[in-house]
């Protein structure tokens, strides 16, 4: 017998698990990949990141298309044929391979009885295409492949960009490198790229990074197993800068894993660092970057707004606080939020981040730094409560980070497009 995996079959299964079971695609898609070749892994992350992308749309094609919906034990069928329509309308596989291989996968699944129904559906659509798309356009959680929820936020809070970051979240993200300072400029590894063919550009706004032309193996680039660069979007590069740490410094850097912060931090300035997060297993990644890097932190898990648990009472000269949020700035990157997130969250998120800022700022000298952010566009979590904290503490002074950054509306917004969507505010305790 054949161990060679369906990678279709595989992309149901990982699709169901995520959309109808609530599981991260950040989880699914490893445990999926085992043991497929490069090439397979490639073709199963690309067919799931646009199942994901485009879900709405494959499902209201679906409506017109299957008479009877598969429901129930037969749900996963469901996301099959998701699966061959998102490769008849948006990848270069041949219209036959793609409508075949979909229907082999029914030998992995076990459903050779279904054979016949998934092949006479995606031939209809292949016949009704242009129909089914023109229709689904009419209907705006389809048109902009976003729940209605968060089009409804996104158009009250950016009336005249609404569109673009709908637009931007549907595209595939930029591969972004920090250049670790202790080792070369930004200058020197662009050099070293170019020396290697490898095609990239700078932007001045982001004096760490580089944006390569086309996403690529890490060990490909040159020195990355000795800490010479790192993978980190441009926007995140950022919380390093806007902290200014200095030598000597103690730091804590809350809620730090995957630790792309936690190193940039020490990249810059030899600093006492303490990284925290509530994660025994996302911690361990910290760990990992940090070695790769040859850098060292005090590493501790523990719950940023319980300080109680873990914190020995010694104040620190700066903090990040990059606190839990919706990661609606980051769907580009991880398209299953669309359909994980819920209204609801917005606001059980902004109470918690609210509560971790009132807990974490005892926790910072006078004259200290506190800088929070976050991987989200939504104002609840960014201005609003940056604002709302300003409002309640005598001691927090605001330091704007660009001329329109004011008491009112704090912070800087970075929507998706060059860089991720993120939002950063710098707070000082007067002394």
């Amino acid at each position: 017998m054949s161990n060679v995996q369906n990678v279709r079959a595989l992309a149901a299964e990982t699709l169901y698990n995520v959309v109808d079971k609530g599981a991260s695609l950040n989880q699914e898609l490893p445990f999926a990949s085992q043991g497929l070749p490069p090439k397979d892994k490639a073709l199963l992350q690309q067919i799931c990141y646009g199942v994901l992308r485009y879900l709405p749309s494959l499902e209201n094609y679906c409506q017109h298309l299957v008479e009877d919906p598969l429901k129930g034990k037969r749900r996963i069928f469901q996301f099959l044929l998701y699966v061959g329509i998102y490769q008849l309308q948006h990848m270069r596989v041949p219209p036959h391979a793609a409508i075949s291989e979909t229907v082999n996968a029914l030998a992995q699944l076990r459903a050779l009885g279904l054979k016949g129904l998934i092949n006479a559906i995606l031939r209809s659509f292949q016949r009704q295409q242009v129909e089914l798309e023109e229709k689904a356009k009419l209907i705006p959680v389809c048109l902009y492949n976003h729940p209605n929820w968060f089009i409804k936020q996104v158009k009250e809070a950016y009336p005249d960009s609404w569109e673009d970051i709908l637009a931007e979240n549907q595209q595939q993200a930029p591969m972004w490198l920090r250049v670790n300072q202790a080792q070369y400029s930004t200058q020197e590894y662009s050099d070293m790229l170019t020396a290697n063919d490898i095609e990239h550009t700078l932007n001045p706004d982001f004096i760490d990074g580089i944006k390569l032309a086309k996403p690529r193996d890490v060990f490909s680039l040159p020195e990355f197993d000795t800490g010479a660069c790192s993978v980190q979007d441009a926007a995140a590069q950022l919380a390093a800068r806007f902290l200014e740490p200095k030598a000597d410094d103690t730091i804590l850097d809350a809620c730090a894993a995957p630790g792309g912060k936690t190193c940039h931090i020490l990249e810059l300035a030899d600093a006492d660092v303490l990284a925290l997060d509530s994660d025994s297993t996302r911690l361990e990644r910290v760990k990992q970057n940090l070695t790769r890097i040859g850098l060292g932190a005090d590493l501790q898990c523990g719950d940023a707004s319980q300080p109680h648990t873990w914190w020995d009472e010694k104040l620190f000269d700066r903090i990040l606080l990059d606190v839990p949020c919706s990661a609606t700035g980051v769907i580009r990157r991880h398209p299953d939020i669309k359909w994980l997130r819920r209204a609801s969250d917005i606001e059980d998120l902004a109470k918690l981040q609210g509560d971790i800022l009132n807990s974490i700022w005892p926790l910072l000298k006078p004259g200290g730094t506190l800088v929070y952010a976050t991987c989200s566009v939504l104002p609840q979590e960014n201005q609003q409560q940056v604002a709302k904290f300003l409002a309640n503490n005598d001691d927090a002074e605001h330091i704007p980070l660009h001329d329109k950054d004011t008491v009112t509306m704090p912070g800087l917004q970075l929507l998706p497009g060059e860089s991720d969507g993120f939002y950063y505010a710098k707070l000082v305790k007067k002394i």
